[in-house]
């Protein structure tokens, strides 16, 4: 009896102080009229130039032809989001502000519409759940690294990085990817990490030297395009995968070649289960 009477007591003191709890959520951010702003940053001259982009949720354009180091501008409706510009010598970080509330679900714009110079540079990309459109032919890029989260992207080299690349790197998550031209990024090695998504991977233009691709995801679509006439070499290792390749490839296993004249391009795919089409 006395423990039940205990029982009794211990629920209406939780209810009694239910009662009187009350928790402070933060206030949801409101859009406001659109803000625009331009970004200006000049060349710092320097042998080791980092270029850094931090970029939540939005629309993000990158285009050679700035007459800085980074030239453009930018549109947003919600105040915590004012771009903030750090320099310090040869590192340059745009970064977009962080909001102090809840994020507006509706109603929100931000956009950034960014040119980038020819100066020799690393670029660094971080993003998370936004649209993307670069076009990143004619630069003098030394690396780029880009890590995004849910995001549809759309990458273009037009025509050949002025500078021999050491490194392109690219993590994702479930996103919609589409890498065009990258013979022409001049790479010496390429990194791409990606989750369950649809990704295509498009090695048009003109490959000057040997190159190694590494491509590792999840459950995905893969598309890898390489132009007849290119040496080729792709290593399939991989579980529940469905492989097509167009004519002109020999197999052997899980390698698959290509003969052409020139440099090679040795690509290894790593893929748990999904889809994965070579074509020209």
């Amino acid at each position: 009896m006395n423990g039940k009477i205990i029982s009794v007591l211990l629920v209406l003191a939780l209810a009694s102080l239910a009662c009187g709890f009350t928790v402070d959520l933060p206030n949801q951010v409101k859009a406001g009229p659109d803000v625009k702003e331009s970004i200006t940053v000049a060349d710092p001259k320097s042998e080791e130039t980092r270029v850094s982009l931090s970029f939540g949720a939005g629309n993000l354009t990158l285009s050679p032809g700035a007459k800085n180091l980074v030239d453009g501008t930018v549109v947003y409706n919600v105040e915590d989001l004012k771009p903030e510009i750090v320099e310090d010598g040869g590192n340059v970080e745009i970064k977009q502000g962080n909001f102090n509330g809840i994020p507006p679900f509706d109603g929100m714009k931000n956009e950034w519409d960014l040119k980038l110079g020819k100066s020799p540079m690393d670029l660094t990309i971080n993003a998370g759940a936004y649209s993307g459109e670069y076009e990143l032919g004619g630069l003098a890029l030394k690396s780029l690294t880009i890590s995004d989260g849910a995001a549809d992207v759309s990458l273009s080299f037009s025509k050949p990085n002025l500078i021999e690349m050491t490194e392109l790197r690219y993590s994702t998550g479930a996103s919609d990817v589409r890498l065009e031209g990258l013979a022409n990024a001049n790479f010496s090695t390429l990194v791409f990490d990606g989750g369950a998504g649809d990704y295509t991977l498009d090695f048009s233009g003109e490959l000057q030297r040997d190159a190694t691709v590494s491509i590792d995801s999840g459950l995905s679509d893969l598309r890898v395009v390489i132009p007849v006439g290119v040496n080729a070499i792709v290593t399939i290792d991989g579980g529940l995968t469905d492989i097509n390749a167009s004519d002109g490839w020999s197999q052997n296993g899980s390698v698959y070649t290509q003969k052409g004249e020139g440099p090679t391009l040795t690509i290894v795919i790593n893929m748990g289960a999904g889809n994965i089409t070579i074509t020209d």
